[in-house]
């Protein structure tokens, strides 16, 4: 059996960066992964994942050498967020209160895991198994035996989780998790705009769900609409030009005319772990936490469940100790970043008349101090 300092389970953003960092501190590290990508062309369509990359999350893919040739590909830089509920109250951030060029970055998650994954080749002490699915774990008290579908059998010091919210490693290794189900479904549509509006991301918030704008490359967005499951369903089922009649009439009209080029959707679910770790095996990013898509911070709490990780354990021997170092201060702090996405989604998602006129009441306040938008700005961005 070959030996491995760690196995990383999962080849998706989280898991590239996890295992390319413990690779650049020396470690022998093997990932597996049952889904291979295409590689990058320049023309060709936008994928409809995308994530809302922070400051903090940049400065992690470019010490793990992958920012520069994700920048090669394509990126789309924004410098003003803006989320209202009424049009003529609007919380507005923009990136000169922090002193920077812009807040962040809207991705393609593709694009992401190829800047991560063509660093792979500088590193003979990382090694990925493609296209193979993990199997079965032996688990022993100083090592884990781990069983691929290919036929692969390896022994790893430690396992990390990052397979995602059904996570077979947090299954194999016991790790309970609590969930609930949002009942709600999220829309995800590609779309042509006619109007140049790239510096900019928005969300407006509805009693059935928000409406998000998040802009990429050239004169295209990415369109978000959260709404009851039959609702999504019904859009889904549309032609294009019956979609775009129901963007036009739902979504603000400083969105311009449009062209629909590709949709899908998918269910809401927040889980988290009860534990990080557990019989040597560790969990990072959905595999540990899953929250609400609306503010966008979901793989931005995964880059910073990997920047904990290769912080505590550079240049030290890797032992339970140092992963109930990193299970401390995580868990705490992705619990805090759900419950906070919780307020914000139960508190818009209500037609109360008090609680609508309190609402809109704190927008205001906040947006007219500035301390408070930069401490905001300075929590969500990672800074």
């Amino acid at each position: 059996m070959t030996h491995y300092d760690i196995i990383v389970i999962g080849s998706g953003m989280i898991g590239t960066a996890v295992a390319l960092g413990f690779a650049k501190q020396g470690r022998q590290v093997m990932i597996v992964e049952h889904y291979q990508l295409d590689k990058f062309i320049a023309n060709q369509p936008m994928d409809l994942r995308v994530s809302a990359i922070s400051q903090a999350s940049v400065q992690l893919l470019k010490q793990i050498g992958a920012w520069d040739t994700i920048m090669d590909m394509r990126v789309c830089p924004y410098r003003r967020l803006e989320t209202w509920e009424f049009s003529e109250n609007r919380l507005c951030f923009d990136s000169q209160i922090m002193g920077l060029s812009q807040l962040g970055y809207i991705i393609e998650n593709r694009i992401i895991q190829l800047g991560l994954l063509e660093q792979f080749s500088k590193y003979e002490n990382l090694v990925i198994s493609c296209p193979d699915k993990l199997k079965h774990i032996e688990f022993n008290s100083s090592n884990n035996r781990v069983f691929l579908e290919s036929g692969k059998k390896l022994i790893a010091k430690w396992v990390i989780g990052a397979d995602g919210s059904h996570s077979l490693v947090r299954k194999l290794a016991n790790i309970r998790i609590i969930a609930w189900d949002y009942r709600q479904y999220c829309l995800c549509i590609n779309v042509k705009t006619e109007l140049s509006q790239q510096d900019i991301t928005w969300q407006y918030f509805t009693s059935s769900g928000p409406r998000s704008f998040l802009p990429l490359c050239g004169n295209h967005a990415s369109l978000v609409w959260y709404d009851s499951p039959n609702r999504i369903k019904e859009l889904f089922s549309m032609n294009s030009k019956q979609l775009c009649l129901e963007i036009m009439e739902h979504f603000p009209k400083n969105l311009g005319k449009i062209q629909v080029l590709e949709k899908g959707f998918f269910s809401l679910l927040r889980s988290h772990a009860r534990k990080y770790l557990n019989k040597r095996c560790v969990l990072v990013g959905d595999a540990a936490h899953t929250i609400h898509p609306l503010a966008g911070q979901g793989v931005n709490m995964g880059f910073k469940d990997v920047s904990s990780l290769l912080k505590i354990s550079d240049k030290v021997k890797i032992d339970e100790v140092l992963f109930s170092q990193y299970e401390e201060q995580r868990r705490f702090d992705n619990l805090l970043m759900q419950n906070g996405l919780e307020l914000l989604y139960q508190g818009f998602g209500n037609d109360i008349l008090p609680l609508k006129i309190a609402r809109n009441a704190m927008i205001k306040f906040i947006d007219s101090s500035k301390i408070i938008k930069k401490r905001a700005l300075r929590y969500a961005l990672g800074l």
